[in-house]
């Protein structure tokens, strides 16, 4: 492992005879971190000896604990790894996977952020139709030849679809099932975080070890729904989940799409944010002809219509995963215009 953290006892003598054992099973890159109960300098001295990488004294707190792992990880010359984004479905046909590209596209281009799109709808993904791609490998091919996997192999596999995005695609074949285990993804985000700045997955609408696994280890889930009865039982869920097995990290990005469409009755935005206590961050129009367009021309939503209210949405949506503020003004607007703007007022 990594990092082994120990909770000790009185007993100093047999701590480090047992810490003397443990360095036999262990490899020189693994931290290890004491708890004890003793404020002892000879102690302290003796682990520094054995190449102990932090000792603390109970009772420690959670931020304490982090603090200390951090300090241990941190370097200037260490790797950057990049964040992982997961958006995820509430239920079947809800346009995760439209959102979660469009908002790679819109990360990678408006942001200029080096982003790599991940498909983990193996049988169906539709990344590649999306972006009019059709590369012979992709994300299978390197999940299930872990022996292979390295960072050329995920560089060979992956497909350019704009400046600044890349593509994971999902082979999108039944020829094969796509059976996997728990840790299988992995090695896969572990390595592609390690050389892009962001990685985005499109992950499908189920429940299984491997898709669990994603979810709670991402630096940010973004769960996509609709406003009916089933998405928000689905939605609150999901919620309810990932914020258990997630507590010190930032709650999951909720997101209504399709909203509107005519003589469909639908549960209002704010009724849907009240009955799961949480934000709804945005609710997208229900557009067909735009969403249609786009699908079918393998294009992203702003290249069809720049100027339209899905198009809004998904960039804020982008703009806050990136972290990103209010974007500059335009070298074209004048940079008296504020002051003329306020002479107006007055004038008036």
């Amino acid at each position: 492992p990594n990092v082994i953290i120990i909770e000790a006892s009185r007993d100093t003598d047999g701590l480090l005879t047992r810490l003397d054992e443990l360095a036999q099973y262990c490899d020189a890159g693994t931290q290890v971190v004491v708890i004890g109960v003793t404020n002892d300098v000879l102690l302290y001295r003796e682990l520094v000896k054995r190449g102990i990488g932090d000792y603390l004294i109970q009772p420690v707190s959670a931020d304490s604990l982090l603090s200390s792992l951090s300090g241990l990880f941190s370097s200037e010359s260490g790797t950057k790894l990049g964040r992982v984004v997961t958006v995820v479905g509430a239920r079947g046909g809800v346009g995760s996977s439209t959102i979660a590209h469009n908002m790679a596209f819109t990360i990678a281009r408006s942001f200029e952020i080096a982003t790599t799109i991940v498909d983990l709808d193996l049988p169906f993904g539709t990344a590649g139709l999306n972006f009019n791609q059709d590369p012979p490998q992709g994300v299978a091919d390197a999940i299930f030849a872990p022996e292979r996997l390295d960072i050329n192999l995920i560089d060979r596999l992956s497909s350019k679809c704009a400046d600044n995005l890349t593509l994971l695609a999902a082979p999108s074949t039944l020829d094969r099932t796509y059976d996997m285990r728990e840790t299988d993804v992995d090695n896969l985000l572990d390595l592609t975080r390690s050389t892009t700045p962001m990685v985005v997955v499109d992950m499908p609408h189920l429940w299984t070890a491997w898709s669990r696994r994603v979810l709670i280890n991402s630096d940010e889930v973004v769960i996509v729904g609709t406003p009916d009865l089933a998405s928000l039982r689905n939605v609150k869920t999901l919620l309810d989940s990932i914020k258990a097995t997630r507590p010190n990290d930032s709650a999951p990005t909720v997101l209504l799409n399709m909203v509107g469409v005519p003589k469909r009755p639908e549960i209002q935005a704010n009724e849907f944010a009240k009955a799961l206590d949480s934000e709804v961050f945005a609710a997208i129009p229900f557009d067909p002809v735009l969403f249609g367009t786009a699908a079918n021309n393998g294009q992203m939503l702003t290249e069809v219509q720049a100027k339209s209210k899905s198009v809004e949405h998904i960039f804020e949506l982008a703009r806050k995963i990136a972290g990103r503020g209010e974007v500059k003004q335009s070298r074209g607007a004048s940079l008296l215009a504020p002051l003329l703007s306020r002479l107006k007022i007055k004038a008036a």
